[in-house]
C-alpha cells in the first residue's frame, strides 16, 4: 500500500477499516458480503508527533474515504472509543454473518421452495440462533403454522 511505498512504516503502525459480514438472501441463495462499520472513515493508528498533513492528505484519497475528523490536523480517538468500535468487530467475527434485512414478526414472507413454494405467510416467531421461521400459512382457508428455514423464504416486496 501506499504507507510501504512511501516509507510511512515507522509513523503509521495499522490501518482498519472495521466490516461485518452479512448475507442477504436472493432467489434462494445466500449471498455473503461485507458491510463497512462506519462508511467512509477509516481508522488510522500512527504517532500522533510525526503524523503529517501530506501523510492525511493521500490517506484521505484512498477510495471510498471521506476526510479524517479535523481534516488536516486529525482529531484522535478516545481508548474507549476504539475499543468500543473494535470490540464489535471483534464480536461481529465471532457471531459469523449476520442477517442484513432481518426478519420482523408480523412480516408477510413468501414460501420460495418446499411443500408450501409460492404461497405467502405471516412471521409468528423468529429463532436467529437456528435460522428459522414459525410462519402462519393459509391453505384451504385455514391457517396452518409451519416451521421452514431462512432460505425457504424471501421477503414480499
Amino acid at each position: 500500500m501506499e504507507i510501504d511505498r512511501s516509507g510511512w512504516r515507522s509513523v503509521v503502525l495499522n490501518v482498519i477499516v472495521p466490516t461485518e459480514k452479512i448475507y442477504k438472501i436472493r432467489n434462494g441463495k445466500k449471498v455473503i458480503q461485507e458491510r463497512t462499520l462506519t462508511p467512509g472513515y477509516i481508522m488510522v493508528e500512527a504517532v500522533p508527533e510525526k503524523f503529517t498533513g501530506e501523510m492525511v492528505q493521500t490517506l484521505s484519497a484512498v477510495k471510498d474515504v471521506i476526510h479524517f475528523l479535523g481534516r488536516d490536523k486529525p482529531i484522535p480517538m478516545k481508548d474507549d472509543e476504539v475499543r468500543r468500535l473494535l470490540s464489535k468487530v471483534d464480536t461481529s467475527e465471532e457471531s459469523g454473518e449476520s442477517l442484513a434485512e432481518p426478519f420482523i414478526i408480523g412480516e408477510e414472507i413468501k414460501v420460495t421452495e418446499g411443500p408450501f413454494q409460492n404461497f405467502v405467510g405471516t412471521i409468528q416467531e423468529v429463532n436467529e440462533e437456528k435460522k428459522k421461521l414459525k410462519v402462519i400459512i393459509k391453505v384451504f382457508g385455514r391457517g396452518t403454522e409451519v416451521e421452514l428455514n431462512f432460505m425457504q423464504v424471501e421477503k414480499q416486496s
